[in-house]
């Protein structure tokens, strides 16, 4: 290849080159025209986007990361609110240590990875509860009238904000612990009474104003900020007795608070949706109403009750009559049954969600649960009982792998909340919870995805106590998945560390397999009764292919024996194998599907 060939594809490769960077900038521009206008508000009684399209959010609240709650680090016994915990941690290892692990906590709790994986799921959106004091100081340590602010929060919001907008994901600003604190409920909102409220203190007051209209600058031009959700869960008793608010009449401070906080954002922003939340944990609009910007959505939260369409009746008569969106700004700590139902009253109305939380130490009713490490439970159990004061060593240690096991790779992911949540809203079908191959080994906790009465069935499955005044545990042991059936951790010798507890007469459990060749298999059924004797048969497909066994008493219900159903006729390919419960009181490990060699 001569000179003017080499200088002619030279020049070539240049042109191509440019060309591409003008498509990539004219591809930017079109970006920034598209989602630079691509706010999302309120039209009428709908959230929309740029187009005009209707929205439904389906979003996430990142619970425990700005704001710890006890329940959710298992202290809650001892330490509700975060200011509580901290003071634990301080006493066993000091205020250099305790910042080590919050900044450790803080950098781990929440990073791309967490964002990517919600994207993955399906969520479009995240809700982001925040504690006022990682973004400006207490009013304690404040000269009067100065706001002094600190980087911390608003470089992790910057960094979520960026994650959300990279995965097309709106974020949503909560404001989940107000200066001072916006209710009783101490553990929301880090409330100390020692120390004047939010209600209680005209500083405190016009420091949240302040922060509200610094947020709102700092992200006015940002299209992927789905809203300002401005006061988390109010519940103060302003002129009723009942001191979470739930009987006030008028809440005439809740309300001048908001008017005054939308005031401040509209003086910088005019295109972001302002979220309100009424008292009583968010629920009680008496004088709330009539709106006073168009550009508002009604946010509601809703646990513990029945799924009908009563239990959100008045927020939609307040759509309809104030002509205004509504959103379930926060739900979740149920079973999936109840999961499933309320997602599908919502998205059945029009109305979005954002469930709680993302993550929580042993968790079963999220889409992941931190490892609980032993050291961290002895941790537990000393500042329950005040035993042998641990080292600082061992204490600081303790808690450095607790921010680590923080980190989504370390976090144990549960398809079936996951799957609860998107799936089954739309279809009662069963899908294989792991791959089962016959022959093999089938464990009882890995029965099929799905819902009660189509993957499995048992007697208690969902809890209403709001409803009914009773509570109701659907998993008694809280263990590997959120479903109904009763699940613990096995002492077993052969397990895959969970076993199936609690058997009602007539349960049942389902699963999906892959018959490698027809064939009579033997099942070894492994076991463990106490006192009283259980029966179970096995139906495929629909059919029952076994008569029902006969498994007598072990003693107790950690001395386990195997039972053998003999000749058990299969069809070569993909069947549903259900085992019937036809007497419970027995804890079943595992059915082991073997060729019979005769």
């Amino acid at each position: 290849m001569d000179n003017r060939s080499l200088k002619c594809r030279f020049r070539g490769n240049i042109r191509l080159e440019a060309i591409k960077k003008v498509a990539f900038v004219l591809l930017l521009i079109a970006f920034q025209v598209s989602f630079g206008q691509g706010f999302l508000r309120a039209d009428g009684e709908k959230i929309v986007d740029a187009n005009g399209q209707n929205i439904i959010l389906r979003g996430l609240g990142l619970g425990g990361w700005m704001v710890q709650e006890g329940y959710m680090l298992q202290t809650s016994n001892f330490a509700g609110p975060q200011y509580k915990i901290k003071q634990k941690i301080e006493e066993l290892i000091g205020e250099e240590n305790t910042k080590e692990f919050y900044n450790a906590y803080l950098a781990n709790g929440i990073t791309k990875r967490d964002i990517d994986s919600l994207k993955f799921w399906g969520f479009n959106s995240v809700r982001l509860p925040m504690h006022y004091n990682l973004y400006t100081l207490p009013i304690e340590e404040e000269n009067s009238g100065d706001v002094t602010w600190l980087e911390k929060g608003f470089e992790l919001t910057d960094n979520l904000l960026e994650w959300c907008s990279s995965n097309q994901m709106y974020l949503i600003l909560d404001l989940h612990a107000a200066p001072g604190g916006q209710g009783h409920d101490a553990n929301i909102s880090d409330y100390d009474p020692t120390k004047p409220s939010l209600w209680e203190s005209e500083a405190n007051q016009q420091k949240m104003i302040t922060l509200w209209q610094k947020l709102a600058d700092r992200y006015k031009d940002n299209p992927w900020i789905g809203g300002y959700d401005i006061i988390n869960e109010p519940n103060w008793n302003f002129e009723g007795e009942n001191r979470n608010g739930c009987d006030e009449m008028n809440n005439k401070p809740l309300r001048k608070l908001m008017v005054d906080v939308t005031k401040a954002i509209r003086e910088v922003d005019k295109k972001h949706i302002i979220f309100i939340e009424g008292n009583c944990w968010g629920n009680n609009y008496n004088g709330i109403f009539p709106l006073w910007d168009d550009n508002l959505v009604v946010s509601f939260h809703k646990y513990w009750n029945y799924n009908d369409l009563e239990s959100i009746q008045k927020m939609l008569d307040y759509r309809k009559e104030y002509n205004v969106p509504i959103w379930l700004g926060e739900s979740g700590e149920n079973s999936n049954v109840w999961f499933r139902d309320a997602i599908k009253l919502m998205e059945s109305n029009n109305i979005g969600w954002a469930f709680w939380p993302m993550k929580k130490v042993d968790n079963i009713a999220g889409v992941t649960s931190v490892n609980k490490s032993a050291t961290y439970d002895s941790l537990l159990q000393y500042w329950k009982s005040s035993g042998t004061k641990p080292s600082i060593s061992f204490a600081k240690k303790t808690l450095m792998l607790l921010a680590e096991e923080y980190k989504m790779e370390n976090v144990t992911v549960k398809p079936d909340v996951i799957d609860a949540m998107f799936r089954q809203v739309l279809t009662v079908e069963t899908k294989p919870y792991k791959q089962h191959s016959i022959p093999g080994i089938i464990y009882a906790t890995e029965y099929d995805l799905g819902t009660n009465g189509y993957a499995y069935s048992d007697v208690d499955f969902i809890n209403y106590r709001v409803s009914t005044g009773e509570f109701t545990t659907w998993n008694k042991g809280k263990k590997m998945r959120n479903d109904g059936v009763d699940i613990r951790v096995s002492n077993d010798i052969k397990t895959n560390g969970y076993e199936v507890y609690d058997i009602k007469d007539n349960e049942w459990l389902l699963f999906t397999v892959n018959v490698k060749k027809a064939k009579a298999y033997n099942v070894a059924i492994q076991y463990a009764c106490e006192n009283i004797d259980g029966k179970l048969h096995l139906e495929i497909d629909g059919k029952i292919i076994s008569k029902p066994i006969t498994l007598t008493s072990t003693i107790s219900e950690d001395k386990y024996k195997t039972v053998v159903l003999p000749k058990i006729k299969m069809k070569e390919g993909t069947h549903k194998i259900k085992v019937v419960f036809d007497k419970g009181g027995f804890v079943l490990n595992y059915l082991d599907f073997y060729e019979d060699k005769d």
